[in-house]
């Protein structure tokens, strides 16, 4: 594709660079390898785990459920997803006003799965150098089997990672039954193959792109930075000038920096950046700039820490760790943590005392009310009573409000299966002269469990008398 020309030399937009990426190892290295193991078990884990017979984690789309562990969720429920999207919210700006892209540079998906399909590149293709021998190379048959490895590879991971997905939301033996049978519902196969294409295409093929370009993050995380928020820095005051020199010999003779021009930050970087030049929004905060430069550092017997995490103020002010850390309490990071405390103290306390049992109650709107046997009055009411635990249990239905009420046949007592929907019809009745004719009157209803009293509602409604 050609860039399209704007007057002159300038270009509207750049052709893509492909980045080789130079593998890196170190104490931040270490660090975002065991977040990638860490999110990948727990990912491609969960679906396995068994809770009470049922999958563990399971958003059942059909039957408009969501199962976490010893927790049923409806789509009444929608009120704890809304506020644990707002804890994720303030998290990210907590953590952003705090050490910049933590997010991106070691749990962001993006970067997770770009780790993964680099180190298949590596393994197959071999190092950086090898990779761009390879690419450069003509096409022939050796090319074309490694290649086809790599992509193969890919591919099942991506498929593979699309099944996964996919099982969250519909149960994973049905969908084991259905691969193995090839009998994949329509829209099961379209999300395996949608999500397991697009995870090929933005870690295998995309790549940095996805940062530089589409990610929204990258372009307003400059918002949440000030200028004591914990940012990769180099430090140009005692990098500069930068130059070649042997090893060993001291950078101050020779009338230059501690920084020896190697550029393998550069080299390493899984955006492509050259740190050097200042903070920029490609930046993804992965700190594989700072294993590099401290493994050269070393090696030329130079102190580590000339591309480090630091703030502006301590570069300026040539502040230690003392005042850097002494700064992270500051009015910004104490609302955003005030203010996500209180938010994750208030979820907690709604799970912990979320009703086990919940009860809607709708009138039948063909028989307001009516004069049965005796002259007694009765209105008819349906309710949809839902189970929300785990257990088959019974319960009793009991009206209260108005002198001598009763339910025909007397009390009701009936059973509802483990996370159901009963709906269950009752005949409320009362004396002629218990209230006026024409009258509207509150009354109450009680479901409560048989074998927990403590759990009951208690719903108010109205008793219609005829005129």
């Amino acid at each position: 594709m050609t860039p399209v020309e704007s007057g002159g030399d300038d270009s509207l937009y750049a052709v893509r660079q492909k980045v080789y990426v130079r593998s890196v190892t170190g104490w931040f290295a270490t660090w975002r390898w065991t977040l990638v193991w860490a999110t990948q078990i727990l990912f491609y884990g969960l679906p396995w785990l068994q809770w009470n017979g049922r999958q563990a984690v399971l958003l059942h789309l059909v039957e408009r459920k969501f199962y976490i562990f010893g927790w049923v969720f409806w789509p009444q429920d929608v009120f704890f997803l809304a506020v644990l999207l707002i804890i994720s919210a303030y998290a990210l700006f907590f953590f952003t006003a705090i050490a910049g892209r933590l997010w991106c540079g070691y749990a962001c998906p993006q970067t997770v799965y770009t780790e993964i399909f680099q180190w298949i590149e590596q393994k197959i293709e071999g190092d950086r150098n090898k990779r761009i021998k390879l690419d450069k190379s003509p096409f022939g048959a050796q090319k074309l089997g490694i290649k086809g490895a790599k992509y193969g590879a890919w591919i099942a991971l991506s498929v593979w990672t699309g099944f996964t997905f996919v099982s969250y939301f519909s149960p994973l033996k049905e969908l084991i039954h259905e691969a193995v049978t090839f009998s994949f519902g329509s829209w099961e196969l379209f999300w395996i193959l949608f999500y397991g294409g697009f995870t090929y295409l933005m870690a295998g093929v995309m790549r940095e792109q996805v940062c530089k370009y589409m990610c929204p993050y990258a372009r307003f995380q400059g918002v949440m930075f000030d200028p004591d928020t914990l940012v990769i820095t180099y430090d140009v005051e005692r990098g500069e000038p930068r130059g070649t020199r042997k090893k060993g010999v001291d950078p101050r003779v020779v009338g230059k920096g501690d920084c020896v021009d190697c550029g393998i930050c550069v080299q390493v970087c899984p955006t492509g950046i050259d740190i050097r030049n200042g903070l920029q929004y490609e930046c993804i905060g992965c700190a594989a700039c700072i294993d590099a430069c401290d493994q050269v550092m070393e090696k030329m017997s130079y102190p580590k820490g000339l591309i480090r995490y630091s703030t502006e103020n301590a570069i300026k002010k040539h502040w230690g760790r003392k005042e850097i850390f002494g700064h992270v309490l500051r009015p910004r990071t104490l609302i955003y943590g005030g203010i996500l405390a209180a938010i994750c103290v208030a979820f907690l306390w709604g799970l912990a005392t979320r009703a086990p049992l919940r009860v809607d109650i709708l009138r039948d709107r063909a028989t307001l009310a009516r004069e049965v046997d005796g002259g007694w009055i009765e209105n008819v009411y349906r309710l949809q009573i839902m189970n929300m635990t785990e257990a088959e249990r019974a319960f009793e239905i009991t009206v209260s409000g108005l002198e001598n009420i009763r339910l025909e046949g007397g009390s009701k007592e009936f059973r509802i299966p483990a996370a159901a929907i009963e709906s269950v019809a009752i005949q409320v009745q009362i004396p002629p002269d218990a209230a006026r004719p024409g009258s509207s009157n509150p009354i109450y209803l009680e479901v409560k469990a048989v074998d927990d009293p403590s759990v009951f509602v208690r719903e108010k409604s109205t008793f219609l008398m005829p005129n």
